[in-house]
């Protein structure tokens, strides 16, 4: 594996495009607006995942900022993540700090662990104050990934798994 973590861009790249083609639109609480969508709606959207990395301070009263990354294996794209600058009460309870897909076709190889790895690399450079993961608890490759990158099991509710990763 020749990994590298990749900041969102705001330009259009069509192995992007059909990484999330392939990435369901839903699944296991993590959302991916681009499925289904046309190529001509990507730009649009890439700068909007753009300026929420750039947003100061909460939005709307809810939304915070969070910075959008693309996992490559080479010069191949495997997944897809985002960083929330920071937590709300509601997002604490439903949504954590990270959030992260791998493509269907690279499952089962290492990538989920590895891409967390650099994404909590990057909360510490964005000082990110808490990492807080919020998994279902029937996901148990994901609670997986979280306990294999020093993550505590702070608590359980009948649906979800709250996972700490101490910084």
């Amino acid at each position: 594996m020749e990994l590298r973590l990749i900041k969102l861009s705001d330009q259009p790249d069509a192995g992007i495009y059909n990484m999330l083609q392939e990435i369901p639109p839903f699944e296991n609480g993590f959302v991916n607006p681009m499925h289904g969508k046309p190529f001509g709606e990507f730009r649009g959207w890439l700068q909007s995942c753009k300026a929420d990395a750039e947003q100061k301070g909460l939005l709307d009263g809810w939304k915070v900022p969070e910075s959008t990354y693309w996992l490559y294996d080479g010069d191949r794209p495997v997944g897809y993540g985002k960083i929330r600058h920071f937590l709300t009460e509601k997002l604490r309870k439903d949504g954590g700090s990270i959030g992260y897909a791998v493509r269907p076709s690279e499952r089962r190889k290492g990538y989920g662990t590895a891409f967390l790895h650099l994404l909590l690399v990057q909360c510490a450079e964005l000082n990110v104050p808490e990492v807080l993961l919020t998994i279902r608890k029937d996901n148990l490759p994901s609670q997986k990934v979280a306990l294999a990158n020093s993550g505590i099991i702070e608590r359980l509710s009948d649906e979800t798994c709250y996972i700490r990763i101490p910084r």
